[in-house]
């Protein structure tokens, strides 16, 4: 009995793979991407757990190695095509990337940036102390990127701290 009724089986595969994709994409987008700048043991648990939701929604119960392959391909193609469209359209990448947000500005915190960004003022020292500057009033600018890492300057914006990953794996929540 084919699974996919009216379609051709590995036609539905395509569009299965690429709406679970964009789902994903989405999910992410709304639920905090500040997360994926370092997994921890929770974040990875999670990710092979959605993976394995998903799947039966991709495939179906066509799991042979044509039906995967068609997954995985669609996956690859709407992901070059996702990133390309990304790359070109600043609006839409702003959209689903969203931008960058300013937390400290020569030595000033940036309270309401912090709230929306779901970063305490502890999270936000010790980001700080991890890229090898003692205090907050030393930094000169300090950045959240939209990848979630926390970019810091220093010593009159000459000074950029080499440690590019940093721990913060509590926050929640994306500007």
């Amino acid at each position: 009995m084919c699974y996919y009724v009216g379609m051709n089986s590995y036609a539905m595969i395509v569009f299965s793979s690429v709406i679970v994709y964009l789902f994903i994409v989405l999910a992410i987008r709304i639920f905090g991407k500040n997360e994926l700048s370092q997994l921890s043991i929770i974040d990875l648990v999670f990710i092979l757990l959605i993976s394995n939701s998903v799947q039966n929604a991709m495939v179906g119960t066509n799991s042979t190695l044509m039906g995967g392959l068609v997954a995985a391909t669609s996956l690859f193609i709407v992901n070059w095509f996702l990133r390309n469209l990304l790359f070109k359209n600043k609006k839409i990448n702003s959209l689903i990337q969203g931008s960058a947000l300013m937390l400290i500005y020569k030595g000033n915190v940036i309270k309401k940036h912090l709230d929306q960004a779901g970063i305490s003022l502890e999270e936000l020292e010790a980001s700080v102390r991890e890229h090898g500057v003692r205090d907050i009033k030393d930094v000169d600018l300090a950045v959240l990127e939209v990848d979630g890492n926390i970019s810091i300057l220093s010593h009159d914006f000459t000074k950029q701290s080499v440690r590019k990953h940093i721990p913060h794996k509590m926050l929640k929540k994306s500007a």
